[in-house]
């Protein structure tokens, strides 16, 4: 079974990552873009057919929000094909994808601002905007210091230990895929209100799942502690996606901050817990 998982993924991964479908994905985010401005600005003026005019209170920047939807969308799928690589860059995946997310909560705000702008009204958004701005730019900075402090050292020694771990990995990316597809599809036909909490959701229980996993295969204390941190800091993400305006971006920028100190500070500590144990010291950050 891990096997079959394993070569279903590596093609996955390379249709995935191949120029030809990042010029196909291009050109979809530009045509869904330029299709949505279009198709406000029709409805704005009646030139469509009442059933088929754009209801939204956002004016053109719906346009915006639908191509960014789509472009976080995709970042997603990367993320999820990330897991079976590192677990560490995975996780970096996900503030990615949150710092994008929280852009995009700045072009919302901007669309109530309305034509001409009133400063009485507008001073609220303005401060969403900044909030959510900044807060992705803090989460952006950090991340730096986070991907550059990565060590990337195996799980193991065992040439057959560490394939074994990536099938599994690669076992449970397919998984998470088919969970993507299908909250998708129930977001895009209504059938729930939101997209990003739920999957967020399923993260946090995905990164549970491979902690137990890596036990197969290093039981080293600062191992299981690291490993088990990442999953807090999800945590704070999908509490993040839930939280009002402001608390949103503290939140992103809290779990940003506890995920570069759990990496310095394993980095550092680890061998120490190793040593402690007595014997060959563990890898100090191993891809778990």
């Amino acid at each position: 079974m891990l096997r079959a998982a394993a070569s279903a993924f590596d093609r996955l991964e390379a249709l995935w990552g191949g120029a030809r479908l990042r010029r196909w994905v291009a050109l979809l985010l530009t045509g869904a873009y330029l299709l949505a401005l279009v198709a406000v600005e029709a409805s704005q003026r009646g030139w469509l057919p009442d059933r088929f005019r754009v209801r939204t209170t956002h004016g053109h920047f719906l346009a915006v929000e639908l191509a960014l939807y789509l472009l976080v969308s995709y970042e997603v799928v990367g993320l999820v094909l990330g897991i079976a690589r590192s677990v560490s860059n995975a996780a970096g995946k996900q503030f990615e994808i949150f710092s994008l997310i929280l852009l995009r909560h700045s072009f919302e705000e901007f669309a109530y601002l309305g034509e001409p702008v009133v400063w009485e009204a507008a001073r609220l958004p303005v401060l969403r905007m900044l909030s959510n701005g900044f807060g992705a730019l803090a989460i952006f900075v950090l991340l730096g210091f986070y991907y550059r402090a990565q060590r990337h050292q195996p799980l193991t020694g065992d040439a057959r230990d560490r394939a074994s771990f990536v099938a599994a990995k690669k076992l449970v990316a397919l998984v998470l895929l088919g969970v993507f597809a299908w909250l998708g599809v129930g977001a895009a036909f209504g059938a729930r209100p939101s997209f990003f909490e739920p999957f967020y959701t399923v993260l946090v229980l995905a990164d549970v799942l491979l902690v137990f996993l890596s036990l197969r295969y290093s039981s080293a204390y600062h191992v299981v502690f690291r490993n088990s941190g990442l999953a807090v800091a999800t945590v704070l993400l999908r509490l993040g996606l839930a939280a009002p305006a402001f608390f949103n971006a503290g939140l992103g920028i809290a779990a940003a901050l506890f995920a570069v100190a759990l990496t310095f500070a394993c980095n550092g500590l680890g061998p120490a817990f190793g040593a402690s144990a007595g014997g060959q010291a563990p890898p100090p950050a191993g891809e778990g």
